[in-house]
């Protein structure tokens, strides 16, 4: 087994241990929305428009599997740190394993249901939802294997062994990305499948994956079997819902945000629509070493929180803030120098491409705060404070970036909403600050500079 103990040794080192290969499993999944824009915006502008309505709705759904992981990797990597007797360990995995997959099927049966109504609502046009309904019901499909993929990684992660759930997750996506253009243009005497077939490449994926990781996660004993499964089922629930259930609205809550401030963009047009879409993949990409961050910091708090050494999952706090400040300044210069060329290579039509370029080169002053956030609310989902982070996430989204949005759309047309988006990157990093010294991971002032550099 190559548990790692993070809780000894310089707390940057351990960060970089897990953070580091998260960086670039998160940079292939990430790539497949990239890649899935450049092959479909090859088909028109429907199929585009219909990849910016798709990729926040599916963006959301998928951040539930990652806060169903959370609480898994939370109570995992505390019972770690408490040095829990391993059968118990064991049962915490196979119980979020079941917990997962039992609400993905319901979540894929209800996407499956209501996909034209949601999307309706957004605003689609008959013709991106047509290419709106090829997709979906494959996407819907592939979501509970996108669970068990997620869950499985956040054990290896709470093992503090973060190299094999990046390779599941590059498995994925290479699968992906290799199988769309093969699946959506045609090969081999058969003919493509457009839409759909970037649906098919996404479900193939992450079959492979899934299985890939649950072999792997068996052979190398972070799962095993441990008598009836059933037993102490209730105790693991206990510790895994209360993290699970918030962390997992807080991690859709973003997406889902999107969701309603793409709507203020459709009222500008498909062309806006399109154009913040490929921005909206781009900037993910962008901040790919800021959410590997926050994969990797979770593990560390939970550990060292367990071990009751809390000096070091405070050291954990400020020195990823200080990682996230110097990278989002660097980024911020990247992308205010080349959006222009990035936005052409993303979005085929000049007009979105403009879209484009104005979003990279205004809401990247503020990605810095976006780090803060979502790095704050992983350390306080470990903290077992997921309620915290869930209040925070919605405060953001919904006190903050929605309502200046649309205020903005109304009054400056695009640019009020890029304004709104650096408003509520701003404050979300504002409010990281106070309710992580709330939850005791910020040291006392006199104590900063001493737990910085631990």
């Amino acid at each position: 087994m190559a548990q790692r103990n993070l809780t000894e040794g310089r707390v940057w080192r351990a960060l970089a241990h897990v953070s580091a290969p998260m960086s670039l499993g998160i940079l292939a999944v990430l790539s497949v929305g990239i890649a899935d824009a450049y092959f479909l915006g090859q088909l028109g502008s429907a199929p585009l428009a219909a990849v910016g309505f798709i990729y926040p709705i599916t963006t959301a759904l998928a951040s539930l599997a990652i806060g169903l992981s959370a609480g898994a990797n939370a109570a995992i990597s505390q019972a770690l740190g408490r040095e829990d007797e391993p059968r118990d360990i064991y049962r915490l995995g196979f119980h979020a394993l079941g917990l997962g997959l039992a609400l993905a099927v319901l979540v894929a049966g209800f996407v499956t249901l209501t996909y034209s109504v949601i999307f309706g609502a957004m605003g689609a046009g008959d013709a991106v939802m047509t290419e709106i309904a090829a997709y979906m019901p494959l996407w819907a499909l592939s979501f509970p294997f996108l669970v068990l993929l997620m869950i499985t990684n956040a054990v290896f992660r709470a093992y503090g062994d973060a190299a094999y759930a990046s390779i599941f997750m590059i498995v994925a996506a290479l699968a992906n990305i290799a199988l769309n253009p093969l699946l959506i243009f045609g090969a081999f005497g058969f003919d493509g499948l457009g839409t759909e077939g970037a649906a098919a490449a996404t479900l193939i994926g992450r079959v492979l994956a899934a299985a890939a990781g649950l072999y792997f996660a068996f052979r190398l004993g972070y799962l095993k079997r441990c008598g009836r499964l059933l037993e102490g089922a209730r105790k693991s629930l206990s510790q895994i819902i209360p993290i699970g259930a918030p962390a997992a609205f807080s991690n859709a809550i973003n997406p889902a945000g999107m969701a309603l401030v793409t709507a203020a963009v459709a009222t500008l047009g498909e062309t806006a629509v399109a154009g913040f879409g490929a921005a909206t993949r781009v900037q993910s990409v962008a901040i790919v070493v800021l959410l590997a961050l926050s994969a990797g910091i979770g593990p560390v708090v939970g550990q060292n929180w367990g071990a009751e050494k809390r000096d070091r999952a405070q050291a954990a706090v400020i020195q990823s803030w200080l990682f996230c400040v110097a990278y989002g300044t660097l980024l911020a210069l990247v992308l205010f120098v080349f959006s222009g060329p990035i936005a052409s290579l993303i979005a085929s039509d000049e007009d979105a491409a403009s879209y484009t370029a104005d979003y990279l080169q205004i809401v990247g002053l503020s990605l810095f705060g976006y780090g803060v956030l979502v790095t704050a609310n992983a350390a306080m989902n470990a903290r077992s404070k997921a309620v915290y982070s869930m209040s925070l996430s919605v405060a953001r989204i919904f006190a903050i970036y929605l309502p200046l949005a649309w205020l903005g759309v109304l009054t400056f047309g695009y640019m009020g909403i890029l304004g709104a988006a650096v408003i509520a990157n701003v404050a979300g990093a504002a409010g990281a600050f106070y309710l992580c010294r709330r939850a005791g991971l910020l040291p006392e002032r006199k104590d900063l500079r001493s737990v910085a550099v631990a």
